[in-house]
């Protein structure tokens, strides 16, 4: 069912909101100090205040005076935020029309106090969503668009209520109409979900765009907006226009408590202006004359005092004992040892293996740094290579050691695994142990640094007749045995 109000005029004809579209499709009003918001906010107020219920957040107290014609009740915003949430839920639950006056507290109060009346609004039971319009006035300090002196809370909360009234609120029966002066100081997401729009005066270029593109006006059309009287706006939406319209706003049966100032005469100077001015006041010639402040001392230079400064000098700290070189390197090879014996260290990287490493000297309490990590992989490479015990040929083990100390430190602990086998006899490695000792899990990697390694000259890899791998050590002058024999490329078996 339609329900027209009377905004106005538009030329000749009654400029009609539809009451019930406006329930489903909010409203934006915009325009300067000056302009007329808080006029047509009252006007439309008074014209619907028979018809719908209505809850109004007023930070100035201008709205205060609806309730002796129209029987709002005003409330204080002077308790905690749980209170005003309970007197929220109550208004919804007995269908009284409010105003929610928050002149007495400061910013960071009134975004708090807004944040729990719309809250309690909007977190009504199901069986009270009955239609309901909540006008806010000045909902830029309630939505800023960017942060600005208050704190951090206290604009996500007051942001976030203001979200849920005008992108959520409409399923719980509430119509969200807010009104600010700079459309560039409310944040997006709250303007972008009205549908109504009414432009008053505004004068900076970025506003007038952006009026401009919510009414769908070209932008040489958006300097109309600097030429609007007081009292005129421009409407559209589908509860005002289906194009804009320019629209007079009628007067009002209420009047606000702040009104627009007016020049008043001056009283005439019969009397001594001047005495009356700086009169001195009996109370205060009563009491005692105040002591005189002392003189502050002289603070030095910033610069100068920084020049000075000399930080203190330390306790020195008992040093301590020296651990034995031979304990320490017997410690050493422990930890070694007890990294390598680990189960899951065949697969790890020199680097993971270097930090766990490290954490288990701190228990040990081997003091100062045990290693580097280059030596670390040296030590690493030598011990991968020694497991399961001595090489039996010292002097040539050596010699190998040396030449892995020529090659790169990832590549020392594989070349390594193959000289003892060649020193040894033993068959060449198989790709497992070959990527253990290179510490990695993928076979296909270790080949290719074996390729590497032969690149360089430091091994050279065969085949017997039968298909099965020989590494030789030039340097060493030794060869692996024949290892596992492996199938000729292309899958094709050889003849015997």
């Amino acid at each position: 069912m339609r329900c027209d109000i009377d905004l106005g005029l538009t030329g000749d004809r009654p400029a009609l909101l539809d009451l019930t579209e406006l329930l489903a499709t909010r409203l934006l009003v915009q325009g300067n100090s000056g302009s007329g918001k808080s006029h047509l906010l009252r006007r439309l107020l008074e014209e619907s205040a028979g018809h719908v219920q209505q809850a109004v957040i007023d930070p100035e107290g201008d709205f205060a005076s609806l309730s002796d014609r129209y029987g709002h009740v005003v409330v204080e915003a002077d308790g905690d935020e749980a209170s005003l949430q309970r007197i929220a839920a109550r208004v919804r639950v007995h269908r009284v029309s409010v105003v929610l006056s928050l002149e007495n507290l400061d910013a960071d109060g009134q975004m708090r106090a807004a944040a729990a009346f719309l809250g309690g609004l909007f977190d009504a039971d199901r069986d009270h969503w009955y239609p309901m319009l909540v006008a806010v006035d000045e909902a830029q300090l309630f939505a800023p668009a960017a942060a600005g002196e208050v704190s951090d809370e206290a604009r996500r909360l007051s942001l976030g209520a203001m979200t849920n009234l005008m992108c959520r609120g409409r399923k719980r029966g509430l119509a969200g109409i807010i009104a600010t002066q700079r459309l560039a100081k409310l944040a997006k997401n709250v303007a972008a979900e009205a549908s109504n729009f009414l432009m008053g005066r505004t004068f900076l270029d970025i506003d007038m765009a952006r009026a401009a593109d919510l009414l769908g006006l070209e932008r040489r059309q958006a300097e109309t907006f600097r030429d609007l009287p007081r009292g005129h706006f421009v409407a559209l939406g589908p509860a005002l226009s289906r194009r804009p319209m320019t629209i007079a706003v009628g007067p009002t049966q209420t009047v606000s408590r702040s009104s627009s100032p007016v020049l008043v005469p001056l009283p005439d100077p019969t009397e001594d202006v001047r005495a009356l001015i700086l009169a001195a006041d009996p109370a205060a010639e009563a009491l005692p004359p105040p002591r005189p402040r002392p003189r502050p001392t002289p603070t030095p230079d910033v610069l100068v005092q920084l020049a000075n400064y000399r930080p203190p000098t330390p306790a020195e700290e008992p040093e301590e004992e020296p651990m034995d070189p031979a304990e320490r390197e017997t410690i050493l090879a422990e930890i070694l040892a007890s990294v390598l014996a680990d189960a899951d260290a065949a697969a790890c990287t020199p680097a993971t293996l270097y930090q766990d490493f490290t954490v288990r000297c701190r228990i040990r309490r081997v003091r100062g740094e045990a290693m580097g990590l280059p030596e670390f992989k040296r030590r690493l490479a030598v011990a991968r290579a020694e497991a399961g015990g001595t090489v039996a040929d010292g002097s040539t083990w050596e010699r190998a050691q040396s030449v892995a100390a020529g090659l790169p430190d990832d590549l020392a602990g594989l070349f390594l695994v193959v000289a003892r086998a060649a020193i040894e006899g033993a068959p060449c490695p198989t790709d497992t142990a070959l990527a253990e000792a290179y510490g990695t899990s993928s076979g296909g990697r270790a080949r290719r640094m074996l390729a590497y390694l032969e690149e360089r000259g430091a091994i050279v890899t065969r085949r017997d007749l039968r298909g099965a791998p020989i590494i030789a050590v030039p340097d060493l002058g030794v060869e692996t045995g024949p290892g596992e024999p492996q199938p000729a490329a292309g899958g094709l078996r050889r003849r015997a």
